[in-house]
């Protein structure tokens, strides 16, 4: 048996996702520290009849990376593999934070176009599961990739682009982690930029009456709405011609850490302890956050820290659609006797044509829901839904939600495309896990 397979039954082996939602026991676990050593942990999987999956931080809410076979770990496939300036791409292993991998980029002189709102999550792990920020013209991680590496079901090496195998590259920018292992990703880069960042608060009724314009009027725009309140704060980032103007390290502090973290920690541990505060809470929390402006490079921009811990529901709608939506989000919160401490976060993103991309196809507007962990959540999630899939909303892969095949066959005009792909690449089913079976077949 390969070194890099290490055999544990012991308590220790137990994986948990960030969440806390998810728990497995895989078999086996592998440490590989290269493409090679990937691919025979792989082939000697399959041979043993062992299932395989890969997990990065586990910020999936949902079981798509767990297993009770071989669970690769890819803690040690990291680093840039090279920059190309001509092209302007970076190559990266599979296994590199979203952190490490924007700080490496920022001191070249380098930077993503978008961002999603943390970067803990390893690449793999962000591109496989959709993840993705706000945008009007700039789409989701995975829409700038340029090309692929991965390790299939044989243990063989497959490489993509638009060029290379072009129908595995359509659908594996967002595989789930079902036609394959990514071993390496080539993103678009260009050069590092300035944003410059809006925060303000804005009542509920006002950002849904211009929510359209100010969609058109901002590169990037995203609002959170408070259950129990009429309150928002509202987001708007735009390219700077500068200077950078950072958030003052005390200021930033304050807001970031203390109120957005620290304190909300404090409401949201009231908040369960005694959920008839909560609406109160709400008040106070909707209101503490104060306008404030600020220009410094991409990812400190587009990112922040979440400490407090949390579990989420998140579904794209046609952005046509979002307003009612949201409305009837409303409507159901005050009518029912739920008490929500979390604030409604809504953002958007263009088309793209990636074959399961929440965004395939359609102007896209994102509703997630959360609650604080450790809080009963399955009614409002349940509630929340009921209204997101009755406007045809695709569920976040990576996110909680009851969906199966047979509602995505109905909402992905691909899907049938993107299950004939993994028939061919994992015929034997060697990536399949009790989450696959349920959102894609069998």
């Amino acid at each position: 048996m390969s070194s890099v397979i290490r055999t544990r039954r012991s308590e220790s082996s137990q994986w948990r996702n960030w969440a806390g939602t998810v728990a497995s026991r895989p078999a086996r676990e592998a440490r590989p520290a290269s493409v090679q050593e990937l691919a025979e942990a792989v082939r000697e999987a399959a041979e043993d009849g062992l299932r395989v999956k890969t997990v990065g931080t586990g910020h999936s809410f949902t079981a798509i990376a767990a297993t009770d076979g071989l669970l690769i770990r890819p803690d040690l496939m990291t680093g840039i593999r090279r920059i190309d300036r001509s092209q302007m791409t970076v190559t990266v292993e599979s296994g590199t934070p979203l952190k490490r991998l924007n700080t490496a980029l920022a001191r070249e002189g380098l930077s993503l176009t978008n961002m999603g709102d943390i970067m803990e999550q390893t690449v793999a792990g962000a591109v496989s599961t959709g993840t993705h920020g706000t945008g009007r013209d700039s789409a989701s991680v995975a829409a700038q990739i340029r090309g692929l590496e991965l390790v299939t079901a044989d243990g063989s090496v497959l490489t993509c682009s638009e060029k290379e195998n072009p129908e595995v590259f359509a659908a594996a920018r967002i595989g789930l982690g079902a036609l394959g292992i990514i071993t390496a990703i080539t993103f678009a880069v260009e050069p590092v930029f300035l944003l410059t960042a809006r925060e303000e608060p804005m009542p509920f009724d006002r950002v849904l009456d211009e929510f359209d314009a100010l969609h058109a009027e901002n590169e990037h725009f995203e609002f959170y709405w408070f259950p129990h309140t009429g309150n928002c704060n509202t987001k708007r980032n735009n390219r700077s011609a500068g200077p950078a103007a950072p958030p003052g390290r005390i200021g930033g502090w304050v807001e970031d850490e203390l109120l957005s973290n620290g304190a909300f920690q404090v409401a949201c541990s009231l908040g369960r302890a005694v959920p008839a505060a909560i609406p109160a809470i709400a008040r106070v929390s909707s209101r503490a956050l104060s306008a404030r402006t600020y220009t410094d490079i991409p990812y400190r921009v587009f990112t922040s820290p979440r400490r407090v811990r949390f579990v989420e529901m998140e579904y794209a709608l046609p952005r046509e659609a979002a307003i009612t939506a949201l409305r009837e989000v409303r409507a159901m919160v005050e009518r029912s006797p739920l008490r929500v401490s979390f604030p409604v976060e809504v953002r958007t993103a263009p088309a793209d044509d990636i074959t399961l991309s929440t965004a395939s196809g359609r102007e896209t507007a994102y509703v997630a829901v959360h609650m604080y962990r450790g809080t009963p959540y399955r009614s409002y999630f349940t509630a929340v839904e009921r209204i997101m899939t009755a406007h045809g909303g695709r569920p976040h892969w990576g996110k909680i939600h009851t969906r199966d095949a047979e509602y995505f066959a109905d909402v992905y005009p691909r899907f049938a495309e993107f299950t004939a792909l993994r028939d061919r690449l994992d015929p034997q089913r060697v990536f399949q896990n009790a989450y696959l079976r349920r959102v894609l077949g069998d």
